[in-house]
């Protein structure tokens, strides 16, 4: 039975692109911040407060200005994740990456602690779709997802340890809430986006097919195959046979008509 070859993933251009864009649009503006002294910081997530409101959108995009390993440590494992995204499940990545930034950035504003400190880094959204990848990998039997999963966490399972207050000045509400998100929208599309393809008994199960009873077929013309190659070596031996048989023989008084009674 052949499968439904019909391919589900993006095209590699698309996978190199889209993250090469995000990394130039990082870079610009830290080296803008870097250069000309911006405090772009405070564009960061401020808890609970009205001024924190706007770090939703423009946490991800902002990086400590005198740290370039902040920015450095997140520029691999963002375009690796976002590419995964984008070629594996392209029909629903855009989806998935909006959402995982505006609801960790939300739930940051909304749960973390408020010391007076601005949450900024895109390592929020890094866990979010580490999250989603591996989850939805194990949750859908397809064996390129599965295995995109188990990469994952091969790569990055060590990112666990982040979500632990382990390091004052690191987000670990940010990876947290980025985590949780990635698991939850794992579940919300687990039903779009690629699907393992399908052999053509399935689909004609699904339709109520009754489907070809092949076995049946095959045995059938085996007996005939056999039955013929039988009769072929009896002619070749000079065999005949006679069949012996009792003719049909009709009943004396015929039970349909009117008998009298005795």
């Amino acid at each position: 039975m052949k499968k439904n070859t019909t391919h589900p993933f993006g095209s590699t251009i698309e996978t190199i692109v889209y993250p090469g864009l995000l990394l130039i649009i990082l870079w610009i503006i830290f080296w803008g911040d870097h250069l000309f002294n911006l405090d772009l910081y405070k564009l960061g997530v401020l808890p609970r407060t009205i001024e924190g409101l706007k770090g939703i959108f423009f946490m991800p995009l902002i990086h400590s200005k005198n740290e370039i390993a902040h920015l450095l440590n997140n520029s691999v494992p963002i375009a690796f994740l976002l590419g995964a995204l984008i070629f594996f499940y392209r029909e629903i990545a855009l989806k998935v990456f909006v959402l995982s930034w505006v609801l960790t950035g939300l739930f940051v504003w909304i749960y973390a602690q408020n010391k007076g400190s601005y949450h900024i880094g895109i390592s929020g959204i890094i866990y979010a779709l580490a999250s989603f990848l591996f989850t939805s990998g194990v949750i859908r039997k397809y064996l390129p997802l599965q295995a995109i999963s188990l990469f994952v966490a091969f790569m990055y399972g060590g990112m666990i340890w982040g979500i632990l207050p382990m390091e004052e000045k690191i987000s670990w509400e940010g990876h947290l809430m980025g985590m949780i998100i990635g698991i939850v929208l794992a579940y919300i599309y687990k039903l779009e986006g690629p699907v393992s393809p399908k052999y053509r008994y399935e689909i004609e199960k699904e339709l109520g097919i009754e489907p070809i009873d092949l076995e049946g077929i095959l045995n059938e013309r085996i007996r005939l195959e056999y039955e013929r190659e039988v009769q072929l070596e009896r002619e070749k031996q000079g065999l005949t046979i006679v069949y012996h048989y009792i003719p049909e023989v009709k009943p004396i008084i015929n039970l349909d008509e009117n008998v009298p009674e005795l």
